[in-house]
């Protein structure tokens, strides 16, 4: 029943950067699994990063090499690090968590443009 809380997107230029954030109302350390997602107009959901309680990070071919997830169990907050940001990485991203095979509700995501 922890509930996640997406922040940090705007407008940014094609090759410039962003750092999400997933603020969470409980402990953060609890949760199994948690995950980024994106929804770009026109298009399907899209799974785009995950990070494991032991540190492990897994990462879509369309974002590997360019985002980095990681968390910080202290403030009980989710990051999500974007560089070389590119026009088709435009959506609204959100994070999901997992914890005893079940997972948790969708938020209201936070919009990511990027655009010259």
């Amino acid at each position: 029943q922890v509930q996640l809380v997406e922040s940090g997107g705007g407008l940014v230029q094609p090759g410039g950067s962003l750092r999400l954030s997933c603020a969470a109302s409980g402990r953060i350390f609890s949760i199994d699994a948690l995950h980024w997602y994106r929804h770009a107009p026109g298009k399907e959901r899209e799974w785009v990063a995950r990070i494991l309680r032991s540190g492990i990070t897994n990462y879509a071919d369309s974002v590997k090499g360019r985002f980095t997830v990681s968390r910080d169990n202290a403030k009980n907050t989710l990051y999500l690090q974007m560089n070389s940001l590119k026009p088709e990485d435009t959506a609204v991203y959100y994070c999901r968590g997992r914890t005893g095979g079940m997972w948790g509700s969708w938020g209201l995501g936070t919009q990511v443009t990027v655009s010259s």
